[in-house]
């Protein structure tokens, strides 16, 4: 034991650096995979941690007033029922921000679908204009406890009593309208009511539906919300998240691996007669297995276990979302576990990965085996010969030589340099897809920057005139967008006329023609994947009591309501009902135009009679990514720099064999310091080529299947520019040849009498 921790004392002092690099490549790691859990704890437990504590229902329907939603509490697989409540839909202001709600009569705190309060308190008759506000709508509104709320267009106020948290879908400016807790006397025009069915099989929720909406009849019927869209909106803001760092993690976890696994083999072949003469002072095989796997364990878990302390440490101080979701994966039960299984799970992994090379080491002969001076590259290629005989540099020749020498082991090298640098092109991708989002909205479905709701004392006409006197709209495009059930009555849809045929909306199509016939219509992904449905197929659904066919042309790219939207001319929703006035005006700017500035003006010109919101950007929500992606190119790239160091030590120690005869045909001490640089280089080139080709289609598919998957579809993919790439390899190539420079002049200018000692 004392002669094992001899060796590794002495081997720390010689590759200190490289052992730093390996603490610090698997800290990073670890680190990269314990924040993907916690994202992936914070996307899923908040919205289920509510669910239960507040007993939500699984299902809450909105009826016309003159249904009797009492009777679905006789219902096979009904357990109870909430409600029936009266709402009133309605619009509050608030510091000048201006929010669609749903007034909801209550008086008591329900037993099913019970608010949770944040802050202030609940209803109370002594105050009947007092309201609680769930707590995204409060976040929106900027409102606190003791607030007033104005109802534009009216002399009413409310106050605000409390705020709460709800399991219910949460609020989206102008797709789905805030939810406010309110005393019966303060709903005056009810218009709806609201039911919430609890089950006692969650997993029949859609038959569940069907059911209800038999019952009622599907004319009464105008909206359905389920438990899993809520909580699939809930996971969707955080989710991506976890996902991009777990696969991130994951990849780096292997490249990791991969590269201890070579700095251990190049180490083994570079410590031949080392090892030889350890078996030749009585260490056993074994002993020798030992002592190279668990010098490399050790590395792997120091770093393994300073990452884990800094993440429980410092986790909760990081900005942003990723310190509120490591703040709360700490409070969860399973944290302590995933805090011990993350860390183990990665040391034992690359233990997995070392275990091989050290296995080899093993097997070294107690012999010394002689080196000879003749060139370990072998032979020179018919092309090498060719190019010397063109005079080119015999550095240059030389160099480009060794770097694809004829054996195994180069493809094997280039494969694991290759594999850091395909994830970072990967990574870069996800960062240029953010960033089209917000540079090239109307790429992405996101054409309209603002959309404007009239109130019922404005007309048409007006708000035309309004609209176009502003010289910074370039287009207003009128529409209606209302609630339909979908074949089957299950679920709820957005149907969406916009624009006329003269005048039509720019949809980003991804598959199909735009809509311009009578009875056509594109559609999102979400719905396609609903209704089990494609590009040509025919589709009904239901409006109130009128239906509605129409014929799919295209897919659209559609951010809203994941994707589960069908769109359509409003000329020809107008054909199946002529008196649809439009609802809403989805405003395109002028370049250069300042969304809020405009926003201001047009509800200072309408007085209040006009609700004015910018187009939400999913983009805006992945804001925290930037900040990852810039982590996971650092740890990505100090995984390069780990196994580039292990191809620069390989290629200097196999040199020394060569030395001789470089210097015997006249070669300089530069020019061989050269041809070690130029392999080095040519192995990072091969590495970008390979990395970058296998990338960008990776790239490409993860980000479509993401986009897939989360109802917005696929055709969001935005690779790097041919410029950055250029400038990504150019600088992977460059940085090879500047690490290779110091070590292979330092061997070039070695005595003959080293070298001698070196080959012998």
């Amino acid at each position: 034991m004392r002669a094992t921790l001899r060796w590794v004392h002495s081997d720390l002092r010689t590759h200190r650096g490289e052992a730093l690099f390996i603490v610090l490549a698997t800290a990073g790691v670890v680190v990269s995979l314990l924040l993907a859990t916690a994202l992936f704890g914070y996307a899923t437990n908040p919205w289920q941690r509510v669910f239960t504590q507040s007993r939500d229902a699984h299902v809450w329907i909105h009826t016309a007033p003159s249904a009797d939603a009492r009777t679905l509490a006789a219902l096979d697989g009904v357990e109870s029922i909430a409600g029936p409540y009266p709402t009133e839909s309605a619009t509050v202001a608030s510091r000048g921000v201006r929010a669609s709600v749903e007034l909801r009569g209550t008086t008591a705190r329900p037993a099913i679908g019970r608010p949770l309060l944040t802050s202030g308190r609940w209803l109370d008759g002594t105050h009947p204009d007092g309201v609680v506000l769930e707590s995204h709508l409060a976040r929106a509104l900027l409102a606190e406890p003791g607030d007033v709320l104005a109802l534009p267009g009216t002399a009413r106020t409310l106050t605000v009593a409390g705020i709460a948290d709800s399991a219910e879908p949460r609020y989206r400016p102008g797709e789905r309208p805030g939810l406010v807790w309110a005393l019966p006397s303060a709903v005056r025009a009810p218009d709806s009511e609201v039911t919430g069915l609890r089950l006692t099989d969650p997993d029949d929720t859609d038959y569940a539906v069907q059911r209800a909406v038999t019952v009622l009849g599907a004319g009464a019927v105008s909206e359905v919300s389920t438990w899993q869209q809520a909580r699939s909106e809930a996971q969707g803001d955080t989710r991506l998240l976890g996902q991009v760092l777990g696969l991130f993690g994951l990849g780096a976890l292997l490249a990791a691996g991969l590269a201890v696994h070579g700095a251990i083999g190049t180490r083994i072949r570079g410590h031949l007669r080392d090892i030889s003469v350890l078996k030749a002072i009585g260490f056993t095989p074994g002993q020798v297995v030992r002592v190279f796997l668990l010098q490399h364990v050790a590395y792997a878990l120091f770093g393994a276990v300073a990452a884990a302390a800094l993440t429980q440490a410092l986790g909760r101080r990081i900005p942003g979302r990723l310190g509120d979701a490591v703040g709360m994966w700490q409070g969860l039960p399973g944290h302590t576990a995933a805090l011990l299984a993350i860390p183990v799970g990665a040391v034992l992994f690359i233990a997995a990965t070392t275990g091989l090379a050290a296995w080899r080491a093993g097997r070294v002969s107690p012999v010394p085996v002689p080196r000879t001076a003749a060139p370990a590259t072998g032979r020179l290629s018919g092309l090498a010969r060719g190019a010397l005989g063109l005079r080119l540099p015999p550095a240059l020749v030389l160099g480009w030589h060794k770097a694809f020498p004829r054996r195994p082991r180069t493809p094997a090298t280039v494969a694991r340099l290759a594999l850091p640098l395909l994830l970072i092109v990967v990574a870069m991708s996800a960062w240029t897809t953010i960033d089209r989002f917000h540079s090239r909205p109307d790429q992405v479905g996101l054409a309209a920057a603002l959309t404007v709701r009239p109130d019922s004392e404005v007309g048409d006409r007006d708000v035309r005139a309004l609209l176009d006197r502003d010289p910074r709209i370039a287009a207003a495009h009128a529409g209606v967008e209302v609630a339909a059930l979908v074949p089957g009555q299950t679920a709820t849809i957005a149907l969406r006329g916009l624009g006329t045929r003269q005048d039509p909306y720019p949809y980003a199509l991804a598959e199909g023609r735009p809509a311009h016939g009578r009875d056509e219509a594109v559609a999102g992904q979400g719905l396609l994947d609903l209704l089990d449905v494609h590009v040509g197929d025919w589709v009904r659904m239901t409006v109130g009591d009128q239906p509605q066919i129409l014929h799919i042309v295209g897919r659209s790219i559609e951010p809203e309501n994941a994707g589960r939207v069908i769109s359509t001319s409003l000329d020809t929703l107008r054909e199946n009902d002529p008196r649809l006035r439009p609802t809403l005006y989805q405003l395109r700017l002028q370049p250069g135009a300042a969304a809020h500035e405009v926003a201001d003006d047009l509800d200072r010109a309408a007085r209040g009679h006009l609700d004015v919101h910018a187009v939400p950007n999913p983009a805006d929500g992945l804001s925290p990514l930037r900040g990852v992606v810039l982590g996971l190119i650092a740890v990505l790239a100090l995984i390069g720099i780990v196994e580039l160091l292990t191809v620069i030590g390989g290629s200097v120690r196999e040199g020394e064999r060569d030395l001789l005869a470089l210097k015997a045909v006249g070669l300089t001490p530069r020019q061989i310091t050269a041809i070690t640089v130029t392999a080095t280089a040519c192995t990072a080139l091969a590495a970008v080529l390979l990395g970058t080709a296998l990338g960008l289609p990776l790239a490409h598919w993860l980000i479509d299947t993401q986009g897939r998957s989360s109802g917005i579809g696929a055709g969001i993919a935005q690779g790097p520019s041919p410029v950055l790439l250029l400038l990504f390899g150019a600088a992977a190539v460059l940085g090879a040849a500047a690490l290779a420079a110091l070590p292979a002049t330092r061997a070039a200018g070695r005595r003959l009498a080293d070298t001698l000692s070196a080959v012998a």
